[in-house]
């Protein structure tokens, strides 16, 4: 971990300027509005996983997340990885650490553990393994073992384990962030704070606020949706209230920047406050507990809350706003058949008395939506303690139309619609873990895998996620409207499936390319996005070219190339934006030259370099005629080690003497290409036409080894021609 005072035990192990490696928790179906958040605070290098988001940031971003954070239930500092394929590795590679730099004389400990393996399979086990090899350590060192105390102790420690390898991380926020500290009472089966406030920020409830708009809740329990959407509204940080956090006897704590961030925290709250915040409930107790909270939180001037039964006349208090509503499973108003009645009244609420509102329904019983009588906009599914959830959301009547089940069925919820999503989750289900493990932010999660749904669909990015689809243009055979119904069907699943905005899906339509360039321009936009891949950064488009400026199906070839690159001069022709330049460089590469015709490319490629630290003494880009500048320079011999070429498949730029053709014109390239490469060098030749063949009469010159089934990553293995890739080294 990225650390510029690691001096000793004085305490100086974080920097508040320093970056340091965190882990953020939260529950299932939360992370991408944690991601957000992060965001926010100033996080960088943000990778979002099922229940937790890995980020980068200062410890001064680390206490904003615990302090300002409203969906987190835990921040975590990394301290270090340890091998876990042993109980000894483990412990030590914990006692390793100079435990020193985190706890004082006389300070108290408690250890955890989450995940495991077949060292680790109970957590207890762990976090005991985990406990013996601080105190060892710290008994080794100081001479004195620390005191365990599993309640709030000084500083809270965490083991998790995955495969063979496990990360050892200190519990800043002390214990879960969602107590808040103003709950006291509540009645049954309560709603989490960090839970509740993910479902107002998922709802987009922070800008409804800020439009002056209100918020309902008609079944509002003990409160916590209206006073999680109060302190939203009033600005009021989640955490100012907590009276235990798990830095405050940590030796490294900076108490001056966390004074800072609470003053911060107390001039943010805004003073002035408004009766916007409406809650109902049939229970007097839970109305009374409702109040009681919201007046521990400091929100009681937002919030108006009276018992009323959901069957009785309702009079929406403005124009719009939000009606949001956790409804019964099953345990606290009786089991499904009752609960049936309930839903349909929700529905009739949501037609009736607030037509033009937006609403979220948390559902823990999907089966019971059915009798809302409405279609939802969105769905999005929420963890609730052990209840898998639906989090339903209805647009305005005006907006989205409010359509009544029974009438004309939404695009969606289509029989060939529902089966190309399931058959998305299922590819999602196999590749977000792969890419995740893989240091991967760009992967392709289906290619016509269903032959009536001829598209490639590729995903970008963790935070924010984009979407590139492209629709292979159906033959003249195909029906156009057929086409059209799925086109509509495929873009109406994606952005629940993917959990991304429809403005973040980038649809385009691929044509076999004839006599035209491979790197067509669409517009000119110039909006760019940065994603990661095996550890580097790279720029990508989403609205200006056919591609991205990333072919995904290289990824293997560029790791190779870094395998190779060592010490060697490597040459990249036809170099479109550099990536397999920047893997090289990555690999140690003495000197690059990458050559292309386009300048826009060339300062892409730049672009590229640099963002990875890589300047231009080292790394040259040449603008010029490819197939000329090879004919011109094989002729002064050898200069390079290691050649990548992976020409377009037809060019006929205006800035070209002539046009190019891959089938026709390889030969020449081959031989010229080998004509600057040293004896031992490798050249590695790509091409995407699937119909390349290789002409005979190089395999006769040089050795030639087809590495084309090596080099198709996992995304891709369902069409394994996307690409040719074949090594020529010279025979003597």
């Amino acid at each position: 971990m990225p650390d510029t005072q690691r001096s000793g035990p004085t305490g100086a192990f974080p920097v508040k300027t320093s970056t340091h490696s965190w882990v953020a928790t939260a529950p299932l179906g939360a992370t991408s509005v944690l991601a957000t958040e992060l965001a926010g605070f100033g996080a960088h290098d943000i990778r979002e996983r099922s229940t937790d988001v890995r980020f980068e940031g200062s410890l001064e971003v680390g206490y904003r997340a615990c302090l300002w954070s409203r969906s987190a239930t835990r921040v975590l500092l990394l301290l270090g990885q340890v091998a876990a394929d042993s109980v000894q590795a483990i412990h030590q590679g914990a006692r390793g650490i100079d435990w020193r730099e985190h706890l004082g004389p006389g300070a108290t400990l408690a250890c955890d553990c989450t995940g495991g393996n077949a060292v680790i399979q109970h957590t207890l086990y762990g976090a005991q393994l985990l406990k013996d090899a601080v105190c060892d350590a710290l008994r080794d060192a100081t001479g004195v073992r620390p005191d365990v105390r599993p309640r709030r102790p000084d500083v809270r420690l965490h083991l998790h384990v995955e495969a063979q390898r496990a990360q050892v991380l200190i519990d800043l926020s002390g214990e879960s962030l969602h107590r808040r500290g103003y709950r006291l009472d509540s009645v049954a089966a309560p709603l989490k704070e960090n839970l509740a406030a993910a479902i107002l920020l998922r709802a987009g409830w922070p800008a409804l606020a800020a439009s002056g708009e209100s918020l309902v809740d008609p079944m509002c329990g003990s409160g916590t949706l209206l006073v999680e959407a109060a302190m939203i509204a009033a600005d009021v940080a989640p955490g100012l209230a907590r009276e235990y956090w798990g830095f405050s006897g940590w030796r490294a704590h900076d108490e001056q920047c966390w004074q800072g961030l609470l003053e911060e925290a107390r001039a943010r709250r805004r003073a002035e406050a408004r009766r916007c915040i409406i809650g109902y409930d049939i229970d007097a107790a839970a109305v009374r507990h409702a109040l009681a909270n919201s007046e521990r939180a400091g929100v009681a001037a937002w919030i108006h809350v009276e018992r009323r039964d959901i069957r009785a006349p309702h009079v929406a208090p403005s124009s719009g706003g939000l009606l949001v509503v956790n409804p019964p499973y099953g345990e606290r108003m009786g089991e499904e058949g009752s609960l049936a009645a309930i839903y349909q009244q929700l529905g009739i609420l949501l037609r009736e008395a607030y037509q033009g509102w937006h609403a979220a329904i948390l559902c823990g019983n999907p089966s019971l939506a059915r009798h809302l009588g409405i279609y939802a906009w969105r769905s999005h599914r929420f963890m609730n303690g052990a209840i898998d959830c639906r989090l339903l959301r209805f647009e305005p009547a005006g907006e989205a139309g409010h359509r009544l089940a029974g009438r004309s069925e939404p695009v969606a919820q289509r029989s060939g619609a529902r089966m190309f999503a399931n058959r998305l989750r299922k590819n999602l289900a196999q590749l977000e873990g792969w890419a995740e493990r893989n240091r991967i932010e760009a992967f392709r999660a289906y290619d016509a895998d269903m032959p009536e749904y001829a598209f490639a669909i590729d995903v970008y990015g963790r935070h924010p996620r984009h979407l590139v689809v492209q629709e292979y243009a159906p033959p003249r055979s195909v029906d156009a409207d057929k086409a059209r119904v799925r086109r509509r069907e495929v873009l109406s699943v994606l952005p629940e499936v993917f959990d991304v905005p429809i403005g973040n899906i980038h649809s385009r339509v691929r044509r076999v390319q004839k006599r035209a360039s491979q790197y067509e321009a669409r517009g000119e936009r110039g909006q760019r996005f940065q994603i990661q891949e095996g550890g580097l950064k790279f720029w990508v488009n989403f609205s200006d070219y056919l591609d991205t400026g990333l072919f995904l199906d290289h990824r293997p070839t560029r790791e190779r190339i870094r395998q190779l690159a060592a010490g060697k001069v490597f040459l990249n022709l036809f170099c479109y934006t550099a990536s397999a330049t920047v893997y090289a460089a990555a690999g140690g590469a003495r000197r690059t030259l990458g050559v292309d015709l386009s300048n826009t490319y060339l300062q892409w490629a730049r672009d590229n370099l640099e963002l990875n630290g890589f300047g231009r003494e080292q790394h040259e880009l040449l603008a010029t005629d490819c197939l000329a500048w090879l004919a011109r320079e094989a002729a002064g011999g050898q200069a390079f080690d290691l050649i990548f070429m992976d020409p377009p498949t037809f060019s006929n730029s205006a800035r070209m003497s002539g046009v190019l053709d891959v089938q026709r014109d390889h030969v020449g390239m081959i031989r010229n290409a080998m004509r600057l490469l040293r004896p031992a060098g490798h050249l590695l030749f790509s091409t995407h036409f699937s119909r390349f063949r290789l002409d005979p009469v190089v395999q006769e010159e040089f050795i030639v080894e087809d590495i084309s089934t090596a080099t198709i990553p996992e995304d891709f293995a369902r069409n394994p021609r996307i690409h040719q890739c074949l090594v020529f080294r010279h025979r003597t």
